[in-house]
């Protein structure tokens, strides 16, 4: 058998360049990045040669932009190809609908922005929406590595359709799309763990968003983006997307739920980035939103946010403020008042309850939540729960050689849950 060569062209347009190792373009790349006005993009090693290989992802766009700009050719012609389609499949002209700092915070992607034949009946945005609906649905109990394939390939049949449908049609399977990409990043991020994929995808569902001028849609892809340089202490990028987000928010007469859920989102970044005053106060404003109401509904797909949830919110806040009494409080009222189907939230819970009781050095009562927690993740996988389990074990350190450590280690290394955790 002959062996995949990998994307070739890149890799002699990177030759060529005077760039012999992928480390050389990798550096370029960041050097390059402020001189075109673009702050905060990284590249390594590990992402130039991915792109190297037999099936390249598509560049973030701010690092697709300063790619072209070192290499001299367009990223179709360095081996890429669009998750819309190839080149000559789409029109030139596109649209993009943006707030001022939304393409430097975090750049858009291309979709088709007109229809080039409308062959599709006017019943396809519909029933394209109605299986984006179902992914939605089955996102809370089926498994992160089945459910995100179906969603991508769901995804990629919206990018074939969008050039098709009528511009009444249209608009529903764009929202739908954008839903699609909103929901596939979600996973790749809270459940998976791979910020940077779900970064691109997000950029996806802002385009998909901008094509249907959806505000509300755009709003809640803006947030979604600020988690990841919040999780990762950049206070002035999550800042800055946060802003973008309630930009949007304003224009699309957001629920008061949308409001309290940006000022939520807010408070988990300030939080992440050691500003827990700040975190506390957001989500006391937020608590006044919920309470005050509005006259709008929050949109059908904003299923991951409610009351109970910004008190998990809360809770782990309080636990990094080291407010432990409060923060146990808080959570246990949270555990209490979960809905069905809350799997996921249930497992982060008892996570920050076992890691309040680390903290007050009670490591009976921490192995006890930490132990029910990998219980729920045999149920339902998410890899945020399991991050904070690991978080307590690191944390229970000084106990590790009492019988509640060793008893939680035989649940927490055991071949089930390692096997589990390495093919999801």
């Amino acid at each position: 058998m002959s062996r995949a060569t990998g994307n070739a062209r890149l890799k002699s347009a990177r030759v060529a360049a005077g760039y012999a190792a992928q480390q050389d373009l990798a550096d370029a790349i960041v050097k390059a990045a402020p001189a075109l006005g673009l702050r905060g993009v990284s590249a390594g090693v590990r992402q130039v040669r991915r792109w190297e290989s037999a099936s390249p992802p598509w560049p973030h766009p701010d690092v697709g932009r300063v790619l072209t700009h070192l290499l001299g050719q367009s990223l179709e012609d360095l081996g890429f190809t669009p998750p819309w389609g190839a080149a000559e499949q789409r029109p030139e002209a596109t649209r993009r609908r943006v707030v001022e700092g939304t393409i430097a915070a975090v750049g858009l992607a291309t979709v088709p922005a007109q229809a080039v034949a409308t062959t599709q009946p006017a019943n396809v945005g519909a029933d394209f929406a109605a299986v984006t609906r179902s992914h939605r649905h089955l996102y809370w109990s089926v498994s992160p590595a089945t459910l995100h394939p179906a969603v991508m390939e769901h995804a990629r049949l919206g990018c074939a359709l969008l050039p098709e449908m009528a511009n009444g049609c249209r608009r529903t399977l764009a929202v739908a799309l954008a839903e699609s990409y909103l929901l596939a990043g979600r996973i790749e991020f809270f459940d998976l763990r791979q910020p940077e994929i779900a970064g691109e995808t997000w950029v996806r569902a802002l385009q998909a968003a901008g094509e249907a001028d959806d505000a509300l849609l755009g709003a809640a892809i803006l947030a979604h983006t600020a988690f990841i340089p919040g999780w990762e202490g950049d206070r002035e990028k999550a800042s800055e997307r946060i802003s973008a987000a309630r930009a949007y928010a304003r224009r699309g007469s957001a629920s008061a739920g949308m409001w309290a859920w940006l000022d939520a989102v807010e408070a988990e970044c300030e939080t992440r980035c050691g500003h827990t005053r700040t975190a506390l106060h957001l989500i006391g404003h937020a608590e006044g939103i919920l309470t005050a109401g509005s006259e709008h509904a929050s949109p059908v797909w904003m299923d991951w946010f409610d009351v109970t949830r910004l008190k998990a919110f809360k809770g782990n806040t309080q636990l990094k403020a080291g407010h432990l009494p409060q923060a146990r409080t808080t959570l246990l009222e949270a555990l209490d008042e979960l809905p069905d189907g809350s799997d996921k939230q249930r497992t982060v819970i008892y996570g920050d309850l076992a890691a309040v009781e680390v903290a007050a050095r009670h490591p009976e009562e921490a192995c006890v939540y930490a132990a029910r927690a990998l219980d729920q993740l045999t149920v339902t996988w998410y890899a945020t729960g399991m991050e904070r389990v690991r978080e307590v074990r690191r944390g229970l350190v000084p106990w590790q050689h009492e019988p509640c450590v060793r008893d939680l280690d035989d649940r927490l290394y055991g071949w089930g849950a390692t096997v589990n955790a390495l093919r999801r």
